[in-house]
């Protein structure tokens, strides 16, 4: 999404994947958020607000923490928060390319108890096709790794 001076509560919703009402809960509980209120009452978040709650986010519903854990993390400083959330981003990332990469290999099934599985869209049912228990890729020099 295109940086912009403002988003409205819904842009940010949707980014996060969380409810608004969740969002206005954690309005209450952190004082790092901040929105600023046109003259109708709705909440405009600035890019920092929208930083501020993927932090918050990240900490709370990715890391477990408690709201009281996320709040005092927060005080004692953000670095290394962003750290872990940029690592967080990037295995994700990572993730996402190895699971676009393993349909690729074994076409639009997917791996489900050691198996691939191929779906009958037909008739909605499922059927393992090949077993599959280990993959083993070369990578530089002789070293191999395990990718499941």
């Amino acid at each position: 999404m295109a940086e912009k001076l403002y988003y409205t509560m819904g842009e940010v919703a949707e980014m996060l994947c969380v409810s608004q009402t969740l969002l206005r809960f954690w309005e209450k509980q952190f004082d790092i958020i901040k929105p600023h209120k046109n003259k109708k009452g709705n909440r405009l978040f600035s890019p920092d607000d929208v930083r501020n709650l993927k932090i918050i986010y990240h900490l709370v519903k990715e890391r477990g923490m408690t709201l009281a854990g996320a709040g005092k993390q927060l005080r004692a400083g953000r670095g290394g928060v962003e750290r872990d959330m940029e690592i967080a981003e990037r295995l994700s990332a990572i993730r996402a390319l190895l699971v676009e990469v393993r349909n690729e290999l074994y076409g639009d099934g997917v791996l489900v108890d050691d198996g691939v599985v191929e779906e009958d869209v037909v008739f909605g049912r499922a059927e393992v096709i090949e077993e599959v228990t280990e993959v083993s890729v070369p990578t530089q020099g002789y070293v191999e790794q395990t990718l499941f």
